[in-house]
């Protein structure tokens, strides 16, 4: 395990030798926060709430979303794509630690650096710009805090699948932006899972993506209550364990398809 925190570690100090590019970010997602809340504004223009969200929730929901972001983002997935392209990866096999560990730890480095130096100061600066409302309630933000955890982990997951999957193709730059727009989309960034028309809400609880966004935005934002906190955790738990198992299949087949392309 110590090698496993120790990627960590090398992974933050990496970032944070760069942190300058990290001050624009929260810049580009203050401007981002800005623009769905002049949106959301025109949209609820006198209606007190809309779907059971007041202006207030929503404005909340959308600073969360995009500020909760900057910690489940990462890009393990190009990175794995391009360690196949040059090569990198026939040594990272034969090192002893878990190839796909090792790079859900450097995710995890990533994500504590962009959560300290990004979504915190960025959440800071939004405050007092937006009318924002945050809860007292200390259960919420230790239900939040268990939400925003599984929503890194399900969103790692996905990433290391659509790695994995270069293995086979050897070129899957399209898969991922693909993959990318599909996350935004359906795990609540853009829009409100429950603002989407009945059939899409029955559809997408067979798939994880609300479990991203959607279900921790909503705990904070108390959107969420009793019962419906739980189960929001619960499937994202679920989805969390479910997921290891295409990941352990297709990663035991893609060391027997290793081609070499690279160095």
């Amino acid at each position: 395990m110590d090698k496993y925190i120790e990627m960590i570690r090398i992974r933050f100090l990496m970032m944070l030798a760069y942190r300058t590019n990290y001050y624009t970010g929260i810049l580009i997602y203050s401007i981002n926060i800005g623009a769905y809340y002049f949106l959301w504004s025109a949209i609820y223009s006198d209606k007190p709430s809309i779907q059971g969200m007041s202006i207030e929730q929503m404005t909340t929901y959308v600073a969360v979303s995009w500020m909760a972001r900057a910690f489940y983002f990462n890009n393990i997935d190009r990175e794995i794509a391009m360690e196949i392209k040059e090569g990198k990866v026939a040594v990272e096999l034969i090192r002893p630690y878990s190839y796909l560990g090792m790079k859900t730890m450097q995710g995890l480095g990533e994500g504590i650096f962009r959560l300290l130096f990004l979504s915190l100061p960025g959440m800071i600066i939004v405050i007092f710009l937006f009318p924002l409302h945050f809860s007292t309630n200390v259960s919420t933000w230790i239900y939040f805090a268990l939400s925003i955890t599984l929503s890194f982990i399900i969103n790692s997951e996905l990433n290391l699948l659509a790695g994995v999957v270069t293995f086979f193709t050897l070129n899957n730059e399209g898969l991922l932006r693909a993959k990318r727009f599909i996350i935004d989309l359906f795990s609540g960034l853009i829009l409100p899972i429950s603002f989407y028309p009945a059939w899409a809400q029955e559809v997408m609880k067979y798939f994880p993506f609300q479990g991203i966004s959607y279900i921790p935005s909503m705990i904070v934002t108390e959107s969420f209550q009793g019962q419906a906190v739980i189960d929001g955790l619960l499937f994202q738990l679920v989805w969390s364990v479910m997921l290891l198992i295409p990941i352990r299949l297709l990663w035991r087949a893609a060391k027997k398809q290793l081609v070499i392309q690279g160095g």
